[in-house]
């Protein structure tokens, strides 16, 4: 089985989980778990969890990402992106580019965001999607994100280019939308690539066609981050023999099992690894008990 991370450009027309399918064909295994949607309609980047990296799945859906949006202005539809119902349009002749800058720049920070009807998200335990679907509308209530930067890319009125760096959770197509009830003229989202997520960049992310073909001449291991390495900024601790049992059974240790004595913060992370060199996980030092305690294990018999 394989263990680690593998970069997936997801193209149009897939959803999230037909990338989690077609992988498991292509590698010849089940334990394989994405790390947040993306729209069918959107592209780019969205990291795949293989083998035991499917315990960082949490954690990568937890990280800042950034979308290379195109924003349609003077049209409003049901999802909020250009392949919904068209609700209402309205001309944009009379806006200026210099009134669009200073309007997009405005969301720039914290924002209450309402999700939008079209999205995984459950209420009642259905997801929205299937409640709008069948007609129907729920009240939802408004999620702080927040928008890092926006960086505009092209006006071309009635559309924009503009590349958005936010927090988790944040809907691009519902900013788009938020951005357009400003202006007075309404928008929706035209399309969407994802271009970062965390150290994912789109430059380094494989079709599924490119893995497939790299699965097939034995070149594919070069395409897998190892688990330890998606946490670099953790210094590693390499524990005896002595010290093993303790580390498959998720116990703390003292520091009298570490091979190599460092100094080490309060409450600092650090990768674990067995006498043998394997990766087991993630724990903290806890400086008054001279201790390290796990906060994510890794390691599976």
């Amino acid at each position: 089985m394989i263990h680690g991370v593998i970069n997936v450009y997801k193209e149009k027309g897939f959803t999230s989980h037909d990338v989690v399918a077609k992988l498991r064909g292509i590698l010849g295994q089940k334990k394989i778990g994405h790390t947040g949607t993306l729209d069918p309609d959107a592209t780019g980047v969205l990291p795949v969890c293989l083998g035991k990296g499917t315990k960082l799945c949490d954690l990568l859906t937890d990280k800042d990402k950034t979308y290379r949006a195109v924003m349609l202005l003077g049209t409003v539809t049901d999802t909020q992106d250009s392949s919904g119902e068209v609700l209402e349009k309205k001309d944009t002749a009379s806006l200026t580019v210099e009134e669009v800058t200073a309007c997009i720049q405005k969301f720039v920070g914290n924002y209450e965001q309402v999700p939008p009807m079209y999205s995984a998200l459950k209420v009642g335990g259905k997801k929205l999607y299937e409640l709008a679907r069948e007609g129907k509308t729920v009240e939802r209530k408004a999620r702080p994100v927040q928008i890092h930067s926006i960086e505009i890319m092209e006006i071309d009125l009635p559309r924009v280019t503009m590349e958005v760096s936010c927090s988790k959770g944040t809907y691009i197509r519902t900013l788009c939308h938020d951005i357009g009830e400003k202006l007075g003229c309404g928008a929706c989202m035209e399309s969407l690539l994802r271009t970062k997520v965390s150290r994912f960049e789109l430059g380094d992310s494989l079709t599924l066609g490119e893995i497939e073909k790299k699965k097939q001449d034995g070149t594919l291991m070069e395409a897998i981050i190892p688990i330890d390495a998606m946490f670099p900024e953790c210094r590693s601790v390499d524990v005896k023999e002595a010290g093993n049992q303790y580390l498959y059974n998720g116990n703390p240790f003292s520091l009298s099992f570490v091979k190599k004595r460092e100094k080490y913060e309060p409450e600092e992370r650090v990768r674990v690894y067995d006498a043998q060199g394997v990766f087991v996980g993630i724990y903290r030092y806890r400086q008054e008990e001279k201790m390290f305690r796990l906060e994510k294990m890794f390691y599976e018999k």
